[in-house]
């Protein structure tokens, strides 16, 4: 089982400091990988998210760093550990200034890009990148497509619906013969797309049942395709708290103590998810936050990669 952490690129302790030291401390402890995600504004008004009813937009949303120039920063200061996106929104992007951006980044890291790529959910945000939501679905096709073909051979074209790429030479092109693209999908149809047209599929882990389903619909759908399922990869992104003391029945799923965590872990083998990321620091918006909260959560995911990997 692979593991990772994501970066603190929002809340309280999300500076350039605190970034640094967490990714260069979760490679030294071994961890296989760090995220980051995109989120460009947070709405004061409420926003239905995910079709659930109109609610304040979360406080962490108040500050996000910029997913790939973090990830290129943090490039610069590691040596091994995988960077990856989880998630790019990537309809808010032309596909071939993402396909760059991206392409740039696995250059200067040397290879070590995870592309996690979503579609989006929040309607100012479309609204801002001048988008209209109605290109979800159709439109994630083809900035896949638009993307990939950027980083093949020259010259590269391309000519799709919102996409037009006359005959160009396109570069940099990425370290990685293949770039991993995962895509970020709850829904069954979102699913099927990751097993239709991508690298992988980041489930948002609710529960073990909704992870192992999800799990299980992605790899049926890759054999469905026609595709070889040792050729994809199940990232499970765990929004959950870390913390030193046994939460009780009600822990939510991946989250609770190191051993509680651990033990969820060991269980996961031969269910097809490869790889958890945790995303826990600088999480909540608490008022109290302070550099010791990262000393604190560094020593809990010390203690829980040492379990894990017993």
């Amino acid at each position: 089982m692979k593991l990772g952490i994501a970066l603190p690129t929002s809340g309280p302790l999300a500076a350039p400091a605190n970034i640094a030291r967490v990714a260069q401390e979760a490679e030294r402890l071994g961890y296989d990988s760090v995220w980051t995600y995109e989120r460009l504004m947070r709405p004061l008004a409420p926003v239905a998210i995910r079709g659930g009813e109109p609610q304040p937009v979360p406080e962490a949303y108040r500050l996000a760093y910029e997913p790939l120039e973090t990830l290129s920063y943090v490039a610069a200061l590691t040596d091994h550990i995988s960077l990856g996106t989880s998630i790019v929104d990537a309809l808010l992007h032309p596909a071939i200034v993402l396909a760059k951006r991206f392409a740039t980044l696995d250059q200067l890291s040397g290879g070590r890009l995870v592309a996690g790529l979503g579609q989006g959910w929040m309607p100012q945000e479309f609204a801002a990148a001048g988008v209209p939501m109605g290109r979800i679905g159709r439109g994630m096709d083809e900035v896949v497509e638009a993307m990939r073909a950027c980083w093949g051979p020259d010259p590269v074209s391309y000519e799709g619906q919102f996409t037009h790429i006359a005959g160009s030479e396109i570069n940099p092109k990425p370290v990685q013969p293949h770039v991993p693209i995962l895509l970020g999908a709850v829904s069954p149809g979102g699913v099927r797309r990751a097993a239709r047209i991508a690298d992988g599929l980041i489930p948002l882990v609710v529960t073990r049942d909704q992870l192992l389903d999800a799990t299980a619909a992605f790899r049926a759908a890759v054999v469905e395709f026609g595709r070889d399922p040792a050729s994809v990869a199940v990232v499970a992104r765990a929004s959950v708290p870390l913390t030193a003391a046994d939460l009780g029945a009600d822990r939510p799923y991946l989250g609770g103590s190191p051993r509680q965590i651990a033990e969820d872990l060991s269980r996961l083998d031969g269910s097809g998810v490869g790889h958890v990321q945790f995303s826990t620091t600088g999480r909540a918006w608490r008022a109290d936050a302070s550099a010791a909260t990262i000393d604190d959560e560094l020593a809990l995911y010390a203690e829980l990669i040492e379990l894990a990997r017993k």
